[in-house]
């Protein structure tokens, strides 16, 4: 412990006094300066990525059940069917019909759009719709009067696009076709908009289109839903929850999760955070660098300070713990000024939206940023033992030196 102290003295007061070692002052600064601008760009990099991911993953699961049940032959009983389902973990359920579809109203000639037929009691135990509904109510796809057209709930965007209020009446043309004293054309469904969504995900707003499982029976010719949708009480168990039903279903069905449909997107986001990190550790290995450049020349500089402290007595391990010392300061200062930049601009950046996006290109209005204090905490780790690496050589230089040899050359 005394050793340490004595070169802890000796460190501060070489990082200290620098009237005669002004270059080796400026390389220690520039040493500074690097590590924390590196320092910043990881922690903003990485809680930029983090955000998105974070922001993608809440809409995404917004708007879709976590786990997808298949039968190739169609669900006749429901209820039955579902039961054996309700694993542990899953917290609801609600039966599905899928299809493509055009929509067309008075102000667009058409607009494709992804069907999907829903039962209005059970499908918010699964998605969060009712929460996104913008105007109408979800309970109006289901009392329908006699006279009346079915009905149908549009994303906000596609809305938009077709130029449609709550009220308008707009065509649904479908891929089956169907004979008539014309010929054979596509089925043709009159429906009347009876509310509008808005889930935040681009892809589900504009291209979503909701409708009673009995109207979308007679869309796409079905005779009962083709899936059934799950939600789970862990987001995290989807996988799992998935691989089990699975391999207890056999046969005849196709199970998906969440991230199976949203795999190529989240992989992505994953290998460019990957990349950004290590394109950005480049800086922190510059800043290194400059901490060996200004350590070996501080020890030719202290050459003949080294050697008349080693004749005084100074153990070669205190020597060396001089220059660790000092660059682990030099890593220290630059890592907690690079750590509360990167903080201040995220907490900013995120408070105020500073940096808006189109959200037809990138599902998002703007860039969140969301600090982990796990990546933050190996940023400082990871920096500090790049620093403590770059110390290795010059201390090992600074302990070996012959106190005669160096008060000969002077």
């Amino acid at each position: 412990m005394e050793s340490l102290s004595f070169s802890w003295f000796v460190a501060r007061r070489y990082l200290t006094a620098r009237r005669r070692q002004a270059f080796i002052s400026l390389i220690s600064a520039v040493s500074i300066v690097g590590i924390g601008v590196g320092v910043m760009a990881l922690i903003i990099a990485l809680a930029l990525m983090t955000g998105v991911q974070g922001e993608l993953r809440d809409r995404i699961v917004g708007s879709t059940a976590h786990v997808y049940v298949y039968k190739a032959s169609g669900y006749q009983d429901v209820a039955a069917e579902t039961k054996p389902l309700m694993l542990d973990g899953v917290i609801g359920a609600a039966p599905a019909i899928v299809g493509q579809g055009m929509l067309q109203s008075i102000a667009s000639d058409g607009v494709f759009v992804q069907l999907k037929g829903i039962d209005p009691a059970l499908e918010p135990a699964v998605t969060d719709i009712r929460g996104a509904m913008q105007t109408g109510s979800l309970e109006a796809l289901a009392t329908r009067s006699e006279t009346a057209r079915d009905g149908v709930i549009l994303g906000a965007d596609l809305a938009h696009s077709l130029g449609a209020v709550t009220g308008d009446m707009v065509t649904l043309v479908t891929p089956r076709m169907v004979v008539t004293p014309s010929g054979v054309v596509p089925k043709m469904l009159v429906l009347q908009v009876v509310g509008t969504v808005r889930f935040g995900f681009y892809a589900t707003d504009q291209q979503a289109a909701f409708v009673s499982l009995a109207t979308a029976e007679r869309a796409v010719g079905r005779t009962g839903p083709d899936l059934i949708q799950l939600r789970l009480a862990d987001l995290g168990q989807s996988r799992r929850i998935a691989a089990e039903l699975e391999q207890r279903l056999g046969t005849g069905y196709r199970v998906d999760d969440w991230t199976e449909l949203n795999g190529a997107l989240y992989s992505a986001l994953e290998l460019e955070k990957l990349a950004i990190s290590l394109t950005i550790g480049l800086i922190v290995m510059v800043a290194a660098l400059n901490i060996v450049a200004s350590l070996v020349l501080l020890v030719m500089e202290k050459s003949r300070d080294i050697a008349i402290l080693r004749t005084m007595g100074a153990t070669a391990r205190a020597i060396r713990m001089i220059f660790v010392l000092q660059g682990l300061t030099i890593g220290m200062i630059g890592t907690v000024g690079g750590t509360i930049l990167g903080l201040i601009v995220c907490f900013i950046a995120d408070r105020y939206h500073l940096i808006q996006l189109p959200q037809d290109v990138y599902q998002i209005s703007y860039l969140p940023f969301r600090v982990q204090v796990l990546d933050v905490l190996i940023v400082i780790v990871s920096v500090l033992l790049v620093c403590l690496a770059a110390t290795v050589y010059p201390s090992r230089q600074a302990g070996r030196l012959d106190p005669a040899e160096a008060l000969r050359n002077q």
